[in-house]
């Protein structure tokens, strides 16, 4: 059985100009359901644009899983009146219907979990219903245009815990059979399972407004999740931790970066008591690789954009979690890693959207004394996790 996805996204946008590539939370916003779709139960997940820096992107940040592909989608099927109906279609085709399950997943939705992914294929691979689609149950009051109510009797106003309230989809997923998908050419048909997504997963982003409300509960979100364990990785950025953000160029591009000698002998330590170090840094630079060289960092990762995914999936590998993790950013890149992992820090010097969500903001700046800072924290923390 294969269980494919499609995430259909398009170049063109009126309410919010480049939405799709637009970060939130330092990611661009289609990156977070694709990062759920990937560590989902789905097989393989088709991220369907006519935008070819998508493609690019996709192509060059998701190298390290065999599970996402990038495909170009029509001209024709990528304006205001295309349905995404035949938009499905399209790509059906494309791949010469090769999928057992089709799911349909929303870039705008980037509140969608691989929880609910799964709980949608389940639908149709436990429950047998021919599809399935996400929704939410909302206790609002509904009226209908001539002035009655909808949904209650006015003189007999339920209290909320009495009321049942009303299922509305979220348009976040949508799973169906290729058998059903071919003979409806719609996105849900014959019999439809129902899987409940959180009040909050109600909201659409048509607005910039849409936007700030919308990140600010993904942020939450991540925070709210975050638990704290023993440290077993420091994960550092380069370019505002290790250093203070300085480049020095010549004629022939990268000639110079300042590194803190003492930030040194603290990952010797931290690595001495059992404390994996990473670096992981969305420049690629060869400064920054023989630095790590030099300090015998064996978990070096450069030219990683998508940070959150790629330390995801970093963690899966060796069979750990971001609990385990302490992570140190200086700006708005890190942010989704500084929200998400189980200790985070920032230099004095990061920016104000880090320092506003770090656990700890450090006295020392980058590239002075702030990784040394960082080391002693973590010695003194995991010291409470030692036997007597």
């Amino acid at each position: 059985m294969k269980k494919a996805a499609i995430i259909p996204l398009r170049k063109g946008s009126k309410g919010i100009l480049g939405k799709n590539k637009k970060k939130m939370v330092g990611r661009p916003l289609f990156t977070w359901v694709l990062t759920e779709a990937i560590f989902s139960d789905l097989d393989l997940v088709y991220v369907f644009t006519d935008d070819t820096e998508i493609i690019e992107y996709v192509e060059r940040e998701y190298h390290w899983t065999t599970k996402v592909k990038a495909l170009l989608r029509a001209e024709e099927n990528a304006n205001d009146t295309a349905s995404t109906e035949s938009v499905m279609i399209e790509f059906s085709k494309k791949i010469d219907q090769d999928y057992t399950i089709l799911c349909l997943l929303q870039a705008t939705s980037p509140l969608t979990l691989a929880a609910n992914i799964n709980a949608s294929l389940e639908k149709i691979t436990k429950d047998s219903f021919d599809s399935a689609l996400s929704v939410v149950k909302t206790h609002r009051f509904t009226w209908n245009t001539d002035g009655t109510p909808h949904n209650y009797d006015v003189f007999n106003r339920p209290r909320r815990q009495d009321f049942d309230g009303l299922l509305v989809e979220n348009g976040a997923v949508y799973c169906t059979t290729k058998e059903a998908f071919l003979q409806s050419n719609n996105r849900v048909s014959g019999s439809i399972g129902l899987i409940e997504m959180p009040e909050e997963t109600l909201m659409e982003i048509d607005s910039l407004s849409d936007w700030n409300i919308i990140e600010n509960l993904l942020i939450e979100r991540q925070k709210t999740m975050k638990v704290s364990q023993r440290i077993q990785y420091l994960v550092l950025d380069v370019d505002g931790v290790f250093t203070d953000g300085s480049v020095y160029y010549n004629e022939d591009g990268e000639m110079a970066k300042k590194f803190d000698m003492r930030d040194g002998m603290g990952l010797e330590i931290l690595r001495e008591n059992n404390v994996e170090v990473v670096v992981l840094t969305s420049e690629n630079s060869k400064v920054v690789a023989q630095r790590m060289k030099k300090l015998k960092i064996e978990n070096v990762f450069l030219g990683v954009k998508d940070k959150y995914s790629f330390l995801k999936q970093f963690l899966e590998i060796k069979n750990s979690s971001f609990e385990f993790v302490a992570y140190v950013g200086d700006d708005v890149n890190d942010l989704s890693n500084i929200c998400s992992c189980g200790w985070s820090f920032s230099p004095a010097n990061a920016m104000n959207i880090i320092k506003a969500h770090a656990d700890i903001v450090l006295k020392n700046n980058s590239g002075n004394g702030a990784i040394r800072e960082v080391c002693e924290v973590i010695m003194k923390y995991n010291k409470r996790y030692e036997r007597v």
